[in-house]
């Protein structure tokens, strides 16, 4: 397994998406998320767990869209719990997500909504 940088704080995890599905890192990409998080896509259908997560990743990396890095609105935090979010580069909507603070002290996704619609 590849040593990859670990989201120190919640807006970390966004900065580490992009640059991982830039590089074609589906595994990478995964392992921001919780072993059992919850991801809205593709659009409309619910993907559940890392596994799962993991292969929708392989398939979005395979397309091989470039995703351009998008500053992040403020972020609310709650105890372990940080809402982030971003204005998409792409004019699709906002993208969020919520991430928990992990006993090591980094950040994991547990839910991630990429698509909004305005």
């Amino acid at each position: 397994m590849t040593e990859r940088e670990r989201a120190q704080q919640p807006e970390d995890v966004t900065r580490l998406f992009v640059e991982w599905a830039n590089a074609r890192d589906a595994e990478g990409l995964a392992e921001l998320y919780e072993p059992d998080a919850v991801m809205e896509f593709p659009p409309g259908q619910e993907t559940v767990g890392r596994a799962a997560i993991r292969a929708v990743m392989e398939k979005l990396v395979a397309a091989g869209p470039e995703f351009k890095t998008e500053p992040p609105l403020p972020t609310l935090r709650f105890e372990d719990l940080a809402l982030t979010s971003t204005q998409s580069a792409d004019a699709t909507g906002t993208r969020v997500q919520v991430v928990r603070r992990q006993p090591d002290g980094t950040w994991l996704r547990i839910i991630d909504r990429p698509e909004l619609r305005r």
